[in-house]
C-alpha cells in the first residue's frame, strides 16, 4: 500500500526535475546568447569594417528591443501559453546568429541584435511561469536559485567556448554552431514534454478565476527594484577592470581575478541563497540585509586602499552576497503576482534590468571620462541603499492566492 501510495508522488517529482533540468537549461542558453556577439566584437570590427561606437550600438539595439517587448511577452506567454513562447524565443535566437553567419553585414548585424533581444525577452515571462505554476512550493526558492545559477553559467562559459568554435570554424562557423544551440534546445525541450503555464491553467471548477490588475503599486515598485539590481551590479561587471586599474593601481590579470572572485562568488551565492528563500517568508528582509553589507563593503573598496588579498576577499563576499538575494527576489515577484499572470509580471518587472542596461554604459562611462574610477563602486553604494529600502518597502506577506491553486493541483 506505500508503494501504490509512493509512486504517484515519486513521478510528479520526477517530472518537477525533469521541468526544472528543462527550463534551467533554456536559461543557460539565453545568457550564452546574449554573450555571443559581444565575444566577436574583434572579429566583427575587422570583417566588417566599422569602430566600437557602431558595434556598443548594436548592444543598444539589443537592450531596448528586449526591454520593449518583456511586458507583451509575458502577456502572450499567460494567454496563448508559456511553453510555445519559450521554443518560439529558443528558435528565433538561434536564427538570429545563423542567419548572421551566413549573410555579414552591418545591415544584418543589427537585424540579429533586434531579433536576440526579441528572444531574450521571452524567457523571464516564460520560464517563471513555468516553474512557478509546477514546482513544489515548498522548494520554489531553491528552483529559482538552480535556474538563475544556470543562466550565470551560460555567461560564464561563453568566452571560452566562442573562443574555441572561432579557432576551429572561424568567425561564420562560431555564428552558426552558437546558433544552432537554440534550435537544439527547443527540440530537447518538446521531446522532455515541458509542461505549459496560462492563465487557462487557473481554473477552479472550470470556471476562469477574475481578472485582476497587474499593474499596481507593488508591480511598480519591484520593477525599480529590478532596475536598481541592475545598476548596482551593472558597474562593477562592466568597468570594475578598467576601475580597479586606474583607480587602484591594480594589473589587468589582477583586476580581472578580482571581477572573476566577485561573479564566481556571485554564482555560489545564488544556490545558497535558494535554500535560504525557502526557509523564510520575508523575502525583502533578506534581500535588505544583504545589500546593506553589500553596502558596507562596497563604500570600504570606494574609499579605503585594501591591499590584494583584502581587495579579493571584499570583492568575493560582495559577489556572494549579491547572488544570495536573487530567488528572494524571484520570491517577491511571486508573491506579488496575481493567480495566472506570472508570465506578464515577471515581464513587466524584468524590463527594469533592461532599463538598468540602457542607463548603466552610459552613466558609468561618464564617470571613467570624469576619472573617478573610485565612483564606480560609489555609485553602486548609493543605488544599493535605494535597493534596502524598496526591498523592505516590497516585504509583505505572500499571496496566498498565488500558492492555493498549486495545492489543489497538487491533491490527488
Amino acid at each position: 500500500m506505500v508503494d501504490v501510495l509512493a509512486a504517484p508522488q515519486q513521478a510528479k517529482t520526477d517530472a518537477s526535475l525533469r521541468t526544472l533540468a528543462a527550463i534551467s537549461t533554456a536559461h543557460w542558453v539565453s545568457h550564452f546568447h546574449m554573450l555571443v556577439l559581444p565575444m566577436l566584437f574583434p572579429f566583427l570590427k575587422e570583417q566588417l569594417g566599422v569602430g566600437y561606437i557602431e558595434l556598443g550600438f548594436v548592444l543598444t539595439v539589443f537592450a531596448v528591443i528586449s526591454g520593449l517587448t518583456q511586458a507583451p511577452m509575458g502577456y502572450l506567454a499567460d494567454h496563448i501559453g508559456a511553453r510555445k513562447i519559450l521554443l518560439m524565443g529558443l528558435t528565433l535566437g538561434g536564427f538570429a546568429l545563423i542567419m548572421l553567419g551566413l549573410h555579414l553585414s552591418y545591415s544584418w548585424l543589427i537585424a540579429s541584435a533586434v531579433l536576440l533581444g526579441l528572444a531574450n525577452s521571452v524567457y523571464h515571462p516564460a520560464d517563471y511561469a513555468i516553474l512557478s505554476a509546477h514546482m513544489d512550493p515548498a522548494r520554489m526558492g531553491r528552483a529559482f536559485s538552480i535556474h538563475t545559477f544556470a543562466g550565470f553559467l551560460g555567461g560564464a562559459v561563453a568566452p571560452a567556448i566562442v573562443a574555441a568554435l572561432v579557432a576551429m570554424t572561424g568567425g561564420h562557423g562560431a555564428l552558426i554552431v552558437a546558433g544552432a544551440v537554440g534550435p537544439l534546445v527547443a527540440l530537447l525541450l518538446i521531446v522532455v514534454g515541458i509542461p505549459d503555464a496560462s492563465a487557462a491553467d487557473r481554473k477552479v471548477d472550470g470556471v476562469h478565476e477574475p481578472q485582476q490588475s497587474i499593474i499596481t503599486p507593488a508591480i511598480i515598485v519591484l520593477t525599480i527594484f529590478f532596475m536598481l539590481l541592475s545598476l548596482s551590479n551593472a558597474g562593477i561587471g562592466n568597468f570594475g577592470v578598467v576601475a580597479l586599474m586606474s583607480g587602484y593601481g591594480e594589473s589587468f590579470s589582477a583586476a580581472n581575478i578580482a571581477l572573476t572572485v566577485f561573479l564566481g562568488a556571485s554564482a555560489v551565492g545564488v544556490l545558497a541563497g535558494g535554500v535560504l528563500a525557502d526557509h523564510t517568508r520575508r523575502h525583502g528582509q533578506v534581500a535588505a540585509a544583504c545589500f546593506a553589507v553589500n553596502a558596507a563593503i562596497m563604500l570600504a573598496i570606494a574609499t579605503i586602499a585594501l591591499p590584494s588579498l583584502l581587495l579579493l576577499a571584499a570583492m568575493g563576499a560582495a559577489g556572494f552576497l549579491g547572488g544570495v538575494i536573487a530567488p528572494s527576489r524571484d520570491m517577491l515577484v511571486r508573491s506579488a503576482a496575481p493567480a495566472g499572470a506570472a508570465g506578464r509580471v515577471f515581464g513587466i518587472v524584468s524590463t527594469g534590468f533592461n532599463l538598468g542596461g540602457i542607463v548603466s554604459p552610459l552613466l558609468f562611462g561618464w564617470i571613467m571620462d570624469q576619472n573617478s574610477p573610485r565612483w564606480v563602486f560609489g555609485a553602486s553604494v548609493v543605488f544599493m541603499i535605494l535597493t534596502v529600502l524598496l526591498a523592505l518597502v516590497t516585504d509583505r506577506g505572500p499571496q496566498e492566492s498565488f500558492d492555493e491553486p498549486d495545492a489543489r493541483l497538487m491533491q490527488p
